[in-house]
């Protein structure tokens, strides 16, 4: 039977680790070609352009930074002379950082809001005439808790996740009906090596009762690529977390 993404080709920016990497791997997995960014990770996007070849897709890796117009257009060039086309971009290059409201600094504030939603911004603009082009095309934003939730000590982190939420609100409607635009907000998702007690907190508070798994985030990102009659809506992917108590 034909898989369900088969002859489309995505774009995955930060797609070499973590869950950019999975996200990727389960497009790839439902028979899309795949492109992807990466910055300080060469040897992770190797790893992966052989992870992908041998599900017997075409993939290529793009050392970019999309907070920057031309590395962008570059990216969005690429990704349509791939196979002609563009079908789904994933937006998913971020970062995350605690500090306190008082020694947020000037330097601190514009990084994050140009890693976090500039990035998604300038992406989304350059890919749109191919996307429009293909005649389904999708994009899927990551949003997170942050956006929803107030957290004093990531306020530069929430204001960026809501600017993501509102800019997908907003270009749901600018970019129909070729377009459809969705933003996936995750709760903490568990890697190895990562800090535990942000997992143990998480745990206390969701119903599920359990952290996240990569694969759950890319297999939301998998839906809202294939969900033809869903747009301008956020997926919280948290276990229940955001259920107020």
């Amino acid at each position: 039977m034909p898989l369900p993404l088969d002859g489309r080709v995505a774009l995955v920016t930060g797609g070499a680790r973590r869950i950019g990497r999975s996200v990727a791997l389960r497009l790839a997995a439902d028979g899309a070609d795949v492109i992807f960014s990466y910055r300080r990770s060469k040897a992770d996007a190797e790893s992966l352009l052989r992870e992908i070849a041998a599900l017997g897709r075409l993939a290529q890796a793009h050392d970019a930074d999309v907070t920057h117009r031309d590395d962008v257009l570059r990216l969005v060039d690429a990704a349509g002379k791939l196979r002609g086309r563009l079908d789904i971009l994933v937006n998913n290059v971020g970062m995350f950082a605690p500090k306190s409201f008082e020694q947020l600094t000037e330097a601190d504030w514009d990084t994050m809001l140009s890693t976090n939603l500039k990035s998604q911004f300038l992406v989304a603009q350059a890919a749109t005439p191919l996307l429009r082009s293909s005649g389904h095309g999708s994009i899927v934003n990551f949003a997170s808790l942050g956006g929803l939730l107030a957290w004093p000590n990531y306020v530069h982190y929430c204001v960026s996740k809501a600017g993501v939420i509102m800019l997908t609100r907003c270009l749901a409607r600018a970019l129909a009906p070729q377009i459809r635009v969705n933003a996936i907000a995750p709760g903490t998702i568990s890697f190895p090596g990562d800090a535990p007690e942000i997992a143990e907190d998480f745990i206390r508070r969701a119903p599920l009762a359990r952290t996240g798994r990569p694969e759950d985030i890319a297999g939301a990102v998998s839906y809202l690529a294939q969900a033809e009659f869903v747009t301008g809506q956020v997926l919280v992917v948290d276990g229940g977390r955001s259920i107020p108590a």
